[in-house]
């Protein structure tokens, strides 16, 4: 299993790169999001990968942090979803915004990706809903670089995307990672819990973590 390639980016096509690692040429498919966060031909580059195996294909699909990989597997667990469908969510929504849509229920944001009707926007997020807070917990935690690996192409650091102009600034991935372990320490449903966090981080997204557990507590008390 190639689980993660790091090299120079040869080319750049609509939906695929090819990434020269020491030699031997990589083509591996991303989604829109994942191809505008790359740098251009020549530099280097680093992905973590999911390899497609069938009887007739082989096919590497790549992703620029583990979150992102992670909810590639599963959105490809869910019936009706194949590789070009969960790039197509992910495209649209970044792994951030498939947690939170999932966490939320919020199956129209699913439906948004191109090519995804209702129905499996709902699939989507009933099949996936109560998996939503493992996953939201592992943007807590650091890329590491593999055993042994000393090559200087091999980057420490995932390539992020560029934040667009004038946006918010966004609650640190420690912060959602804590309070959902506080929340669901108190007895709360992870899926509640994941629902909660995911609304308080659309209400304060510059909130730390003590904010963030007041915020989601506030939501989940019981009205009247």
């Amino acid at each position: 299993m190639i689980g993660r390639l790091a090299g120079r980016l040869e080319y750049r096509a609509a939906d695929h790169v090819l990434i020269d690692v020491r030699g031997v040429g990589y083509v591996v498919y991303v989604s829109d999001r994942t191809l505008a966060a790359l740098p251009g031909p020549g530099e280097a580059v680093a992905l973590y990968t999911d390899l497609l195996v069938r009887e007739d294909l082989l096919q590497l699909f790549g992703f620029t942090s583990l979150v992102e990989k992670e909810w590639h597997r599963l959105l490809m667990s869910v019936q009706g979803i194949g590789a070009k469908a969960s790039l197509a969510i992910l495209g649209a929504l970044g792994p951030d915004g498939v947690s939170r849509a999932i966490a939320l229920g919020d199956w129209n944001a699913v439906k948004a990706a191109k090519g995804i009707g209702p129905k499996t926007a709902q699939r989507v997020v009933i099949e996936l809903k109560d998996k939503a807070p493992a996953v939201m917990a592992m943007s807590a935690a650091p890329a590491r670089l593999l055993p042994g690996e000393a090559d200087p192409l091999i980057e420490t650091e995932t390539p992020a995307r560029p934040a667009p102009a004038g946006a918010r600034a966004q609650v640190s991935p420690a912060a959602q990672s804590e309070a959902l372990s506080a929340l669901t320490n108190l007895g709360y449903a992870p899926g509640e819990a994941a629902a909660a966090v995911a609304t308080a981080l659309g209400e304060t997204p510059d909130a730390d973590t003590p904010a963030l557990i007041r915020a989601a507590l506030r939501l989940m008390a019981p009205k009247g």
